[in-house]
């Protein structure tokens, strides 16, 4: 990898330490540990689900809906000994 001319480098003095701010080390280690996934909603469903409590409670009523709508899951109409005899 080429190695960029000091002379060419015309970006580096208008940056300093102080512009970028305090870092905080493993300001985000739990959220990255717990698994979390982040998503970012649009602006509308934002007003209507504004925490993520209410944005769960939602999502986990539509699954709950659904399973219901798909019924249970069909079983073979063949009795266990018939499927050994078959």
């Amino acid at each position: 990898m080429k190695k960029a001319d000091k002379d060419t480098d015309e970006l580096r003095p208008l940056y300093t330490r102080k512009d970028l701010g305090e870092g905080v080390r493993g300001k985000y280690f739990e959220a990255y540990r717990k698994g979390t996934n982040l998503v970012l909603l649009s602006p509308d469903v934002a007003k209507v689900f504004p925490t993520d409590e209410a944005v769960n409670e939602a999502l986990k009523s539509l699954i709950r809906l659904a399973q219901k709508a798909a019924g249970p899951k069909k079983r073979s109409s063949r009795t266990t000994k018939e499927k050994k005899t078959a």
